[in-house]
């Protein structure tokens, strides 16, 4: 019987050990020597040159992140990408297959229920991609047109509650991922691909004929964009969140947006134009993880 008492209690311990390690992704990555960095295929700020490689805005940053947690963790580590999509981004941060999800999440209230963000890297505007000899100008203009985006997104919610969008009707279209809702706008399937504004512009950087698109339109809304980690894991959002404030006094942050999207990238090497906006100067002058609904009571 003693024994038995012995290998339930053997047991609970391991258990117990497993539930801690599962919500102190700093332990986990310690004991294993591995960090699984969540990465996009196709997103304005994560995406794939193909044969496994991944690069981007956020890529860069949560590389040198990675440095930082080395240093926290006492030894190298080895990074394993998983690619996650807008669908399943947020259960593999839940479930714990990815540790730090590095694509183009917007922080919203809603999701803070299910997982957390760091402070705010990148602060988005939502907008309209046409076709340059569409004639689309504005929202008032998707009038009976039929509208992209991609699977997973709230663009076209927020396009649909916009106080312009009152009485007009249109249709809806979703791809699996970014590349493919372009490519709906691209073939001609759609009329308008709506989205974060860096996602078009990288996108259409990215096309076979750039000049035949343009972004027009109202701003939809203001997202506040940031790196996706675990709920109720304070020690390792203080690591990634004091990685990312020193990457903004370092300046590494400004160099790292003079590298994405004032000069040419790859694969085309093309450029996206891009400035910085006064909203993201902001977010890194005040460094804060507040959800979108606080960009919008703003207003």
């Amino acid at each position: 019987m003693k024994k038995q008492v012995l290998a339930l209690s053997i047991l609970a311990l391991a258990a117990g050990g497993a539930f801690a390690q599962a919500n102190d992704t700093l332990a986990k990555i310690k004991a294993s020597g591995v960090i699984t960095e969540g990465v996009r295929e196709s997103s304005g700020l994560s995406y794939t040159l193909g044969n496994g490689q991944y690069t981007g805005f956020h890529y860069d940053i949560c590389a040198n992140i990675i440095k930082d947690l080395e240093k926290a963790a006492g030894k190298k580590l080895e990074t394993k990408y998983q690619p996650v999509t807008s669908q399943n981004r947020i259960p593999l941060v839940q479930n714990g297959t990815v540790d730090i999800e590095c694509g183009s999440t917007t922080n919203n209230a809603t999701r803070q229920k299910d997982v957390a963000f760091a402070v705010t890297t990148y602060v988005e505007e939502v907008r309209i991609a046409v076709k340059a000899n569409s004639g689309i100008t504005s929202i008032k203009d998707l009038n009976g047109k039929t509208v992209a985006t991609t699977t997973g997104t709230t663009s076209v919610q927020t396009l649909r509650k916009n106080e312009r969008a009152g009485g007009i009707d249109f249709k809806e279209l979703y791809g699996k991922d970014h590349s493919d809702s372009f490519l709906l706008l691209e073939s001609g399937r759609a009329d308008a691909f709506v989205m974060d504004g860096s996602i078009l512009a990288s996108n259409i950087a990215k096309s076979k004929s750039p000049a035949d698109y343009k972004i027009v339109g109202e701003v939809l809304s203001v997202e506040p964009i940031a790196i996706m980690i675990r709920k109720d894991d304070p020690a390792f959002k203080k690591a990634v969140d004091d990685s990312i404030k020193a990457q903004i006094k370092s300046g590494e942050l400004n160099k790292l947006w003079d590298k994405w999207f004032l000069q040419p990238i790859p694969p085309a090497n093309v450029k996206i134009g891009l400035a910085l906006s006064d909203a993201t100067k902001d977010a890194w002058a005040n460094p804060n993880d507040k959800p979108m609904e606080d960009y919008a009571a703003k207003k």
